[in-house]
């Protein structure tokens, strides 16, 4: 059973890396990986945060997006990725030769996509900070999947671990914010 589980993860992920492609995301899904194109992002959602609230209440949430990164981070990083040592496919020697490489093959191990755990834990995070003010905040939730697509596309991750990664940090993203809500937010301050 998991080794037919573990197929389709590899002939999905071929399809994303191989047979899946255009022009167009040959020059965009690389791209799309990079911290600073998605600077005007974080900074428009700063910019709401603190439009929105003031004093303690705005550096509490600073403080929870910045526990949310640091947590998903280390979770996937420092926990799951050495519990697993799932090889990465650009550095896997049965099918390195076909996968089309589009960045540079990390050396650390793949499961979980800490790019996916760290994008959707913040993802969800910003989704229930902004609540229902903001009507594009489902949107955060497509950012978090195309950086995470992009993942796959470039050759670094198969998508089982973009799976995990997505389903650790929308839970990771959730406890945060629960757990900060129960002890900070439910005090008005």
């Amino acid at each position: 059973m998991i080794e037919t589980i573990l197929q389709w993860d590899q002939d999905l992920f071929f399809m994303i890396n191989g047979t899946w492609t255009t022009d167009t995301m040959e020059q965009v899904l690389p791209v799309l990986r990079d911290k600073l194109v998605w600077l005007p992002l974080y900074v428009l959602v700063l910019a709401v945060i603190l439009f929105n609230n003031r004093g303690w209440k705005a550096l509490a949430y600073i403080l929870v997006i910045a526990a949310t990164v640091t947590i998903t981070d280390t979770v996937s990083s420092k926990l799951i990725k050495p519990s697993v040592e799932r090889v990465r496919p650009c550095n896997d020697e049965s099918i390195k030769q076909e996968v089309i490489l589009r960045a540079r093959c990390g050396g650390g191990y793949s499961f979980t996509s800490s790019h996916a755990t760290n994008h959707f834990g913040l993802s969800m995070v910003l989704f229930l900070l902004l609540g229902n003010r903001i009507a594009w905040r489902w949107l955060i939730f497509l950012w978090a999947a195309l950086v995470s697509y992009a993942q796959i596309y470039v050759g670094v991750h198969y998508p089982l671990d973009i799976l995990g990664g997505a389903v650790l940090g929308v839970m990771l993203g959730y406890l945060v914010y629960a757990t900060v809500n129960w002890f900070i937010f439910s005090y008005d301050i």
